[in-house]
């Protein structure tokens, strides 16, 4: 990415956290009004779920200006696992919002009471509805014209949003219109264990980052296949993968026949990169030179050829 490039794309993203931030903002006012008005366990239910939403966006839009920061003397790999710790936290908001939701459902179970206005509670969920559907579209645009993961993962987050407010409806519906008593507390509590599920997410892959988990296999595999199919390179090991927050990192050691001169073995070392950007621009790619056969330690995990094992032969 060149830098006219970075400088367009990083003003879109944070303009699409920032419409995150005010449409949560706006949801979570109408949202509290709604609950308190209905007494609804369901509408309190996505009342903390877009109380999570606004703290989510704002955790994005830190995210998103943060991975506009370079690279510095003592962040040499950038800024990028500040989100995974910042998802953490979250991950305690939720949690803590999801026992309190069930138990409060738990408490309506033993002590029913009739929600008033239930459509109220159904316009109000309507508009959330329509409101969350324009962020989407909005996102959506900004996700094509960026490719920005924090948006990205920002925008299924309010996907989610959507189901809840059909939930709320529902659950409205049935208590108060088809008389199932029960009903309202039955969604709180779904809504709840939604949110532990959540948070069991986000805890695991917040945890991936944070410790370093190799990319997926079949991201490995097509990568891989990028450098090997380059002339001269026989063999790849050692080849080690990691993502932090949007930035991506790869490194291997790379074989050439040991007669090469140093500037002929640096010409494949550089065909190399150069195919390994062109098709993946935004992945940062540290590559060590070997002679062709050459041993760095009887670590087997380190020395594994992943040339042979992925195509066949070698290169």
């Amino acid at each position: 990415m060149t830098e006219s490039e970075r400088r367009r794309v990083i003003p879109l993203a944070i303009r699409a956290a920032l419409f995150s931030v005010g449409m949560a903002t706006f949801l979570l006012a109408l949202k509290g009004f709604a609950a308190w008005h209905t007494g609804s366990v369901a509408m309190l239910g996505s009342l903390a779920d877009t109380g999570l939403d606004l703290l989510a966006s704002l955790v994005t839009l830190y995210g998103v200006k943060l991975a506009a920061e370079p690279a510095d003397h003592d962040h040499r790999f950038g800024h990028g696992k500040a989100e995974a710790l910042a998802a953490l936290f979250q991950v305690g908001l939720i949690t803590a919002s999801a026992i309190g939701i069930a138990w409060r459902a738990v408490e309506r179970f033993g002590n029913p009471t009739r929600g008033e206005d239930a459509e109220f509670g159904i316009l109000v969920s309507v508009i959330a509805i329509g409101a969350t559907a324009v962020l989407l579209w909005y996102q959506r645009r900004i996700i094509r014209q960026t490719g920005s993961v924090a948006i990205m993962a920002d925008n299924v987050h309010y996907q989610s949003d959507v189901l809840l407010n059909v939930a709320v409806i529902a659950a409205l519906v049935l208590e108060q219109f088809a008389g199932l008593t029960g009903a309202d507390p039955v969604f709180g509590i779904a809504i709840a264990l939604w949110l532990g599920w959540g948070a069991l997410q986000a805890s695991s892959n917040a945890i991936d980052q944070l410790m370093d988990k190799e990319w997926p296999e079949d991201e490995r595999r097509a990568f891989i296949e990028v450098a090997a199919r380059q002339p001269g390179l026989k063999g790849i090991h050692d080849f080690r993968t990691r993502r932090s927050g949007s930035h991506d990192f790869a490194q291997f050691h790379m074989e050439v026949p040991a007669h090469l001169t140093v500037a002929a073995a640096h010409d494949i070392v550089e065909s190399v990169e150069h195919a390994l950007r062109r098709a993946y621009p935004k992945v940062e790619v540290l590559i060590h030179l070997d002679p062709e056969g050459h041993v760095d330690t009887d670590n087997p995990l380190v020395e594994a050829d992943v040339t042979p094992h992925w195509f066949g032969k070698r290169i």
